[in-house]
């Protein structure tokens, strides 16, 4: 799944390619996508509206529109959101296609079929139970310090699990909650309330610095994930442990284990998490 690294990436990726552009037409292939509200009514109310702007708040996109609407949308699993010339033939699971210009399209293509849209007023998140109980912006100037630690003193169990919880922190998924675990030295399954202050404080330095090299290396790519001009990002040429369960550790040699954890799959270094 697209984590914050990636929606950020293609939140980037698409401003220049939309912003100030209306929606002249929408085709629908595969009404189930949109969540809120009928299909019929979603192209109504969006046909002939300006984009004002793009946001991303934890993993969901938020295209503003100039009536006070909100275009939400969610990547899920497999979801895939660029902008096409118009005559680039279209795939067989592009379900949703936004006319932008004379002469480009804005497509949603999603093989699994897990994306949302919405269509809600600016700011009325309540039909998006996800987005309205979001957590902190982890690289936001309100993510300091002093809020991990207020955020850690109301939690229990597993520090994985913490990570992984919207609620908490917006935009953390299994990938980047695996490599931010290595880079702080703490094993995924430690109780949360056992870390000291020094494991606090590089937990937090962690989630910082991996989300802003996941966006600096224009996030992970390993199948399905590309940003919104089509490509594909290089940040799983920088992972130290997701996904290479059996391999030596980057950085001790010793052979990275895999577990499920918080009912994911986790890969950790039992020496350097040890």
């Amino acid at each position: 799944m697209p984590e914050l690294p990636e929606v950020e990436t293609v939140k980037r990726s698409l401003e220049p390619l939309v912003k100030d552009k209306t929606i002249s037409d929408v085709e629908i292939f595969y009404g189930g996508i949109i969540k809120y509200p009928q299909p019929e009514k979603f192209k109504e109310m969006i046909c002939g509206r300006k984009i004002i702007d793009i946001n991303r708040r934890g993993k969901y996109l938020l295209f503003n529109l100039e009536d006070n609407n909100t275009l939400v949308i969610h990547l899920r699993m497999t979801g895939q959101l660029t902008v096409c010339d118009r005559n680039t033939s279209m795939g067989k699971h592009t379900h949703l296609v936004f006319h932008i210009s004379s002469e480009h399209d804005l497509r949603f293509t999603d093989i699994r079929k897990f994306g949302m849209i919405y269509l809600v007023s600016t700011g009325d998140w309540c039909r998006i139970i996800g987005l309205q109980n979001l957590g902190y912006e982890p690289l936001s100037k309100e993510f300091n310090l002093e809020a991990i630690e207020k955020l850690i003193v109301g939690s229990k169990g597993l520090i994985k699990h913490f990570l992984l919880k919207q609620s908490n922190i917006a935009g953390i998924g299994n990938i980047y909650a695996d490599e931010i675990l290595f880079s702080a030295g703490i094993h995924p399954k430690r109780n949360i309330q056992t870390l000291a202050q020094s494991e606090i404080e590089n937990l937090y330095n962690a989630i910082k610095q991996k989300l802003e090299e996941g966006i600096k290396y224009r996030g992970t790519s390993f199948s399905d994930y590309v940003d919104g001009r089509g490509k594909k990002g290089g940040f799983q040429e920088k992972l130290y442990v997701y996904g290479r369960g059996g391999k030596p550790c980057l950085k001790c040699g010793a052979l990275l284990e895999k577990s499920v954890i918080a009912g994911r799959g986790t890969v950790f270094c039992p020496k350097c998490q040890g």
